[in-house]
């Protein structure tokens, strides 16, 4: 039996936003973690987090499957993380994720998470639900034990769903997109752990699909409601019909633009788990509410419209 300071567990997009708190986790757990992406600097915040040789980086290309075994090589588990929007879904979303399964198979890794969408479906209407579905069958064709885990919107500190709203609620009126659409979002650090732990028990997860929402079901405009609380302003949200939002998305390729498309296409359906398979309560996680955590981050837009601008100053003078 390995022992957990002898495993190695490559996450692709570790670096990113979920990516830190899945390492976090992984690392409170004594094993070894490899970030490979295309840009490693962007996970030297996360080595402080580590004990000396538990952490390494390796620049590594989703796409490329020479790439992919290297960063791969000596692994016991990996996890992918990689998303993007655009024209790239196909290659990262479907080929990229195949890549990975293939590799881990050859290898003989002993776990693979594949992290996808709450909406994936090869059937899709959206690009990105359509991506992301295929590329769960890709992995599952070729890694037939990988667990697959499709979150619900993810907030945290470094999130760029709560922030944003905050930051625009400065305004007098916030125009809200969507607004009956239903969600339930995740904590960042509960989703992290919930990662971590299927990669490190695939005696317990493997072959297995999870999808992963908070303790809380909110319309679009009750998310609003619940960051205003949290920050204390007080714009008026004006919930802005369909036939708008449809509108504005064929707007989306401009430079700026508030919505593409595709998101649009995404905003069709709620972003709730569906109940007919298992969540956090799998993995032992409590789901965090937004409001037990929000005011971490979100204080720093209360009573004061330039504060994040003072704190960037401070933090880069």
């Amino acid at each position: 039996m390995i022992e957990r300071g002898e495993e190695l567990v490559t996450v692709f997009g570790g670096g990113g936003f979920v990516g830190r708190y899945v390492c976090e986790s992984l690392l409170k757990r004594g094993v070894r973690v490899r970030v490979a992406q295309r840009n490693p600097k962007q996970a030297y915040i996360i080595q402080p987090l580590a004990q000396v040789g538990q952490f390494g980086f390796v620049q590594a290309d989703i796409t490329r499957p020479d790439s992919v075994r290297h960063a791969l090589k000596g692994a016991t588990a990996v996890v992918n993380l990689c998303g993007v929007f655009g024209k790239a879904m196909a290659a990262v979303h479907v080929d990229g994720a195949r890549n990975v399964a293939e590799a881990a198979a050859e290898l003989g890794l002993d776990a693979l998470v594949q992290v996808s969408a709450i909406g994936a479906d090869p059937e899709s209407e959206s690009n990105y639900g359509r991506t992301k579905g295929e590329g769960e069958k890709a992995v599952r064709d070729a890694f037939p034990g990988a667990t697959i885990i499709r979150p619900s919107l993810v907030f945290g500190s470094e999130d760029d769903l709560t922030n944003r709203f905050a930051g625009l609620a400065r305004l007098p009126f916030l125009p809200v997109i969507a607004a009956k659409r239903n969600f339930q979002p995740v904590y960042v650090r509960d989703l992290g752990k919930a990662i971590a732990l299927a990669a490190l028990n695939p005696q317990e997860h493997a072959g297995e699909t999870y999808e992963i929402g908070g303790p809380q079901v909110m319309t679009m405009v009750e998310l609003h409601q619940e960051i205003l609380a949290l920050t204390g302003q007080k714009p008026d949200l004006l919930a802005m019909p369909d036939i708008f939002g449809n509108a504005l998305s064929y707007l989306g390729f401009l430079p700026g633009a508030p919505l593409t498309r595709d998101q649009w296409l995404m905003l069709q359906r709620d972003n709730v788990p569906s109940g007919a398979v298992r969540g956090l309560e799998a993995f032992g996680i409590s789901p965090t509410p937004l409001a037990a955590v929000g005011p971490e981050w979100l204080g720093r837009f209360r009573g004061d419209r330039f504060a994040d601008r003072r704190i960037h100053l401070t933090a880069t003078s």
